[in-house]
């Protein structure tokens, strides 16, 4: 396909609402509708582009395959099989009722030739795309997607905090007991990056209580931002917008102010009034699009010449983001040196400062590894969820039910009502959640029951980032300092995905690639339908059983002692460990 192909001007695409199906069933209704939604302006960042978040990442690889691939998801029957390579239909097979609807593999590259330029070069002759996670597995749902795994991230940052006694010791008046004010009170975050993944963290921030101070060089994504409200106001005026924090901070309310700047220019300046005793910053962290050199934007050039210059000498400007990513990463380094709690929020930053000539550049960890692993060795992870009717009184529905569910998870329903609150639907509405195995499978069983019984208008589709507990290999963010030493073993992924594929899932897909770059993870996702029939709630019970008991097995396997209690406790065989 020519890339000429990519853009056509303004296409507006907007998936269908309410029960009429213009496919043959919702088990292919519901991947057009999400591939749609994933299209929404309300969703993507640059629709027109087919890009839907991370400054590249594609739903389909072009306009004329898209176009293919509704007219297929149309006309296709109840036991065939779509394949999808790189964003474009290859082949429709006959296969059976459990088997996958759709099948999707992304930048899948050959070890040797897993580089950037490489990709660009077959990505400039057509040949394939790059789908992120959600992307180009077309269950991205907006900035909700990565928000509660966001929020969960930044509450244990708070706790870690209150643990080491750095809350009390900074901030001699904490709250009283009983109080529920969150974790992160009387503290503030510093931190880049308010994109389509970067945008969750100033609300996931004040949602802890914490303020939260954020720079993006494009004030029109602050500005998308704010009017979504993950982030409460945009300040062009450095002063002012610390003053606005630094009050929020005193007061121990949640507030996030966004500023227009370079990251690289203004953590340095932030740094240095943090040493002069001007203001106190007690985390931070950074998520622009450092994956890909090419979407970070280096000292020295405007956001109008942005692409122009990319695009003029690629290789030119990668060196010169790696440059100014190797003085943004010092700035982080220097603030941990500091006190300040400092981590990487998984966008390969740290690897490209090293390019960049930063030698310190890993002195600090990353998310994962840092707040996340006992989490995943329960098998938790993001379980999310999409109304087809569009309705959002169907999410209110699911919403209640869910915490009907599991009533003593008082975490989880400080979260959904928050999120009913404060959180705008993008597109088709949505709801995520962090559930564990044996939870999933509870969940989407209710789930199924409630289209079964009328009590939701249309069917749910249910799905999950990528970043899960055993679908990934990324040795620089989920698979981070395994404890085995494993981090780079990407038979895990792989895994997942015959599994799912195997135990009826709607559609499932691989990916390489992902929010860290060419060459530095694999990744598999799944996707179901609760369309409310027996055989969905089959396939439903068993997939969000297996799904999430990956997690567990694999950090079984990595030797964490939390996954073998949890593997003993719940069921989950481990033939390695039977007749010990």
């Amino acid at each position: 396909m020519a890339p000429a192909d990519f853009t056509t001007g303004a296409r507006p695409v907007k998936a269908a609402r309410g029960t009429e199906l213009t496919a043959k069933s919702w088990q292919t209704e519901a991947p057009l509708r999400m591939l749609m939604n994933n299209l929404d302006p309300e969703v993507a960042e640059r629709p027109d582009d087919l890009v839907v978040y991370g400054g590249t990442g594609r739903a389909v690889r072009s306009w004329t395959a898209f176009d293919a691939i509704t007219r297929t998801l149309e006309t296709m029957e109840k036991d065939e099989t779509l394949l999808v390579q790189s964003g474009k239909p290859v082949g429709v097979f006959r296969t059976h009722e459990w088997a996958p609807r759709v099948l999707l593999a992304n930048s899948n590259l050959v070890g040797d030739w897993a580089t950037w330029p490489e990709f660009r070069r077959l990505e400039a002759e057509g040949l394939l795309m790059y789908g992120q996670m959600t992307a180009g597995s077309w269950i991205y749902i907006g900035t909700q997607g990565i928000l509660q795994g966001t929020y969960e991230t930044f509450a244990a940052v708070g706790r870690k905090l209150a643990d080491a006694g750095q809350n009390t010791a900074r901030h001699p008046a904490p709250a009283a007991e009983g109080s529920t004010e969150g974790p992160l009170a009387g503290t503030l975050t510093l931190t880049g990056g308010c994109g389509g993944m970067g945008g969750a963290q100033p609300l996931a921030v004040t949602l802890n209580d914490g303020a939260c101070l954020i720079i993006d060089v494009d004030e029109t994504r602050l500005r998308r931002r704010a009017g979504k409200r993950y982030l409460d106001e945009v300040e062009t005026d450095l002063d002012a917008a610390i003053a606005k924090v630094l009050k929020a901070k005193e007061e121990r309310r949640g507030w996030s102010v966004g500023y227009v700047g370079n990251a690289a220019e203004i953590f340095p300046e932030l740094l240095r009034r943090h040493k002069a005793g001007e203001l106190t910053v007690d985390v931070v962290t950074d998520q622009t699009s450092a994956h890909d050199p090419l979407s970070y934007l280096p000292e020295g050039i405007s956001v109008e010449e942005w692409h122009r210059e990319a695009e003029a000498d690629p290789e030119g400007f990668t060196k010169k983001a790696q440059a100014s990513m190797a003085r943004h990463v010092q700035a982080m380094v220097e603030f941990q040196d500091a006190g300040a709690e400092v981590f990487d929020y998984g966008n390969s930053i740290r690897d490209e400062a090293r390019k960049g000539g930063y030698t310190r550049a890993f002195e600090f960890p990353g998310f994962v590894p840092a707040y996340i692993r006992p989490l995943f060795c329960e098998g938790l992870g993001p379980f999310r969820w999409v109304a087809l009717s569009g309705d959002p009184e169907d999410i209110r529905v699911t919403d209640e039910a869910i915490k009907e569910l599991f009533p003593e998870n008082k975490h989880l329903h400080k979260w959904i009502d928050a999120a009913q609150e404060r959180v705008e639907f993008e597109g088709l509405p949505a709801r995520i959640c962090w559930l564990g195995y044996g939870e999933r499978a509870k969940a989407g069983l209710l789930f199924n029951r409630l289209v079964k019984e009328g009590k939701v208008k249309a069917p749910i589709v249910i799905g999950r980032d990528h970043l899960d507990s055993g679908s990934v290999a990324s040795p620089y963010r989920e698979t981070e300092a395994m404890a085995d030493g494993s981090d780079a073993i990407a038979d895990w992924p792989l895994l997942n995905a015959l599994l799912n594929t195997s135990s009826g899932a709607t559609w499932v897909s691989i990916h390489h690639g992902g929010g860290v770059g060419i060459g530095r993870s694999i990744h598999a996702g799944q996707v179901s339908v609760a369309d409310g029939t027996d055989l969905a709630a089959e396939k439903l019970e068993r997939l969000l059983t297996n799904d999430p008991g990956m997690g567990v097995i694999r950090h079984v396997d990595a030797g964490y002692d939390r996954a073998a209690e949890v593997a003993k406790e719940r069921g989950v065989r481990i033939p390695m460990q039977e007749n010990l």
